[in-house]
């Protein structure tokens, strides 16, 4: 057992020392450059279906495309096409989404959704105490702001009433007019922090006190219920904020009831007399709705008081004006995946998107390993000058000698002159600040992040492996594009001699056959067949046929004109090459008459007839000689042996 065990433990590890080196396999160079094994035959498996020519499908065959690829791609940059502002564009927004696949982004952002759905089943209600104070206010206003919240929540613990400390003491507009109160809320509907503390405190409780950027919080939960399904409903609104109107819009609303208890129709009567114009046009339909989403609560409750489809409700009042209800649908609540896309999308988007990037980041450095050299803040503040609150820095060169690390990622050192690059460069974009130190935070957090994702980026072609495959593959496509496209196919719509020289000499290879002006008859029966010949006959025309033969509830016959080649397929086998009236050609389930008005001889196409195929007959002769052009100035050299072992493994 130890025996095989042992010899167990030789072939793997003389396996993977094969596959390493395969990896590593010089299959050919090209100007001394090398081209993998490993390359050419993920390529050759992936590529091999879509090979038209079988005489390339073979081994060797497809080695000649590959190198005709790999000739294009070097030409690409030797012409520093790869250089061009927008190719890096487009190469930089394709690895950003590509990375993102296996960056932690994803996982973080679908986290934080599935978070926001359980939530979202709940709604809060709760009052709460703001005593304001922003992250770019001084430390000791931040420390007297915090002081004092603490001393409020340690009332209200011990008793005192919520709403009478939420008059007196918050700084909140209308808090003293509402004592504090929120109503209910749910996901998405307060800044993430607040909106966790209020999820996390049970009903009658007090919360923790919170920070956001509006200042700290106190939240008193005061009930926590279960979200309602959502429901479609119409209704007919009666305004009374329309000032002089010539009619009691009370009245008005109870005579419009009266008239749907008789059997009128809501949707007529709502298109008819609704204030509400954009849904009167719709029979006064709203969109799906839950609690909590309409800025009418009175609405709401009657709204979710009627229990049958087609219900419809005694005129209610609310802020808007006086309405009519009526249920039409009961929508049942959605699972996760059917909201996957639009919570993934506002957690990306909101301020969620903050824990998201912190997370991503924090995964990288325990990744990648993480040091944090030198403090920044002490030096950039007197480095970068007031004046990049008005977005007027001019940035001075560090001396070396104070050109300190700031952090290490990995094997990378990220200097303070990378930072100082980023902010002259960012300084133009960023939101205006007051004070200078604030800045300076939040551009290093975005640099740091910057700097993070570019080397996750870059080490991830060397982590994986199908991360590095993909990326090559749109790279070369981009670069192939391009080449291609520079010294072929604009060459060829450009130069128009060029393309009138080769047509010129090619024209032999673009004449007419023998060919027919004729108008072909396609009849449903044999009968109808024999009127079309005697009509031709008479010299009715086309129109005049098809007028007497077809009509509005049946088509009896297709009349296809034009001028046709004597073999094409749309002509009857065998037809009698000459002018006039044909005999009848039995054709799958049609009987078909051709009335050939001219015979035409054969002749040469002009260009402007075949201009399109001129054009690409043009391009691949063009990218034959340039090809052959870029044989000779690449030195290309296969190795045998690296080619032999690449045959064995791929038959």
């Amino acid at each position: 057992m130890k025996n095989f065990l042992s010899l167990f433990i030789l072939v793997l590890l003389s396996a993977t020392a094969v596959v390493a080196q395969n990896k590593k396999e010089v299959l050919m160079t090209i100007n001394d450059e090398p081209v993998y094994t490993s390359e050419f035959k993920r390529v050759y498996k992936k590529n091999l279906d879509l090979v038209q020519d079988e005489s390339q499908k073979d081994i060797d065959g497809y080695l000649q495309l590959f190198i005709d690829y790999k000739l294009k791609i070097a030409e690409a940059q030797a012409q520093g096409l790869d250089k061009e502002s927008a190719y890096k564009s487009e190469f930089s927004k394709y690895r950003d989404q590509l990375s993102r696949n296996y960056l932690f982004e994803d996982k973080v952002t679908e986290e934080l959704a599935k978070e926001a759905f359980e939530r979202s089943k709940f709604e809060i209600d709760a009052s709460h105490i703001l005593i304001r104070v922003d992250y770019e206010s001084a430390p000791q206003d931040t420390l007297a702001a915090y002081n004092k919240m603490k001393t409020i929540r340690e009332r209200a613990l011990k008793g005192e009433d919520f709403g009478e400390l939420a008059k007196t003491f918050s700084e909140e507009p209308g808090a003293k007019e509402r004592a504090g109160a929120l109503g209910y809320f749910t996901v998405f509907n307060m800044v993430y922090p607040f909106e966790t503390e209020a999820y996390n405190t049970k009903p009658g409780e007090i919360s923790n006190i919170v920070r956001t950027s509006f200042g700290y919080h106190l939240i008193k939960v005061n009930d926590r219920r279960a979200k309602m399904p959502k429901i479609v409903v119409s209704h007919i609104m009666i305004s009374d904020k329309k000032g002089a109107r010539n009619f009691n819009p009370e009245e008005r609303i109870n005579e419009l009831y009266t008239m749907l208890k008789q059997g009128e129709s809501f949707e007529s009567l709502a298109k008819q007399f609704s204030d509400d114009k954009n849904s009167a046009v719709k029979g006064g339909k709203l969109k799906a709705f839950t609690k909590g989403d309409l800025r009418a609560p009175e609405f709401e409750e009657a709204a979710y008081a009627l229990k049958n489809i087609g219900e419809i409700s005694k005129p209610i009042k609310t802020d808007f004006g006086w309405h009519i209800i009526r249920l039409d649908e009961k929508l049942p609540m959605e699972t996760f995946e059917e909201q996957r896309l639009s919570l993934e999308k506002r957690v990306s988007e909101g301020d969620r998107s903050k824990l998201v990037t912190t997370a991503t980041n924090n995964k990288i450095k325990e990744k990648y390993g993480y040091k944090k050299e030198a403090n920044f803040l002490s030096y950039f503040t007197n480095y970068v000058s007031d004046e990049v609150l008005k977005r007027k820095w001019k940035m001075e060169p560090i001396p070396t000698a104070e050109d300190k690390t700031l952090f290490t990622i990995g094997d990378k050192a990220v200097k303070f002159s990378d930072f100082a690059n980023f902010i002259d460069a960012r300084q133009k974009t960023t939101r205006l600040f007051r004070q200078k130190d604030a800045l300076l935070v939040e551009l290093y957090d975005e640099f740091e992040t910057e700097q993070l994702k570019e080397y996750f980026k870059d080490k991830l072609k060397d982590d994986n492996e199908e991360y590095a495959a993909v990326l090559t593959e749109y790279r070369d496509g981009l670069l192939i594009f391009d080449v291609m496209n520079k010294n072929i196919w604009n060459k060829a719509k450009e130069d128009t001699l060029a393309v009138q020289e080769y047509y010129a000499k090619t024209k032999d290879n673009y004449k007419w056959k023998q060919r027919v002006d004729a108008e072909i008859y396609a009849a449903t029966s044999d009968g109808f067949a024999k009127q079309i010949q005697t009509m031709l006959a008479q010299g009715k025309t086309s129109e005049e046929i098809k007028a007497a033969l077809n009509t509005e509830d049946k088509v009896n016959v297709l009349i296809t004109p034009g001028i046709f080649e004597i073999d094409q397929s749309e002509l009857p086998t065998n037809l009698a090459i000459k002018e006039g009236v044909s005999d009848i050609y039995p054709s799958n389930d049609s009987f078909v008459v051709v009335f050939v008005k001219e015979v035409l001889a054969s002749g040469y196409k002009t260009l402007d007839e075949v201009k399109g195929k001129v054009l690409s007959n043009y391009q691949t002769d063009l990218e034959k000689s340039w090809m052959e052009s870029l044989r000779k100035k690449y030195t290309v050299k296969v190795d045998k042996k690296a080619l032999k072992h690449v045959k064995r493994e791929l038959k």
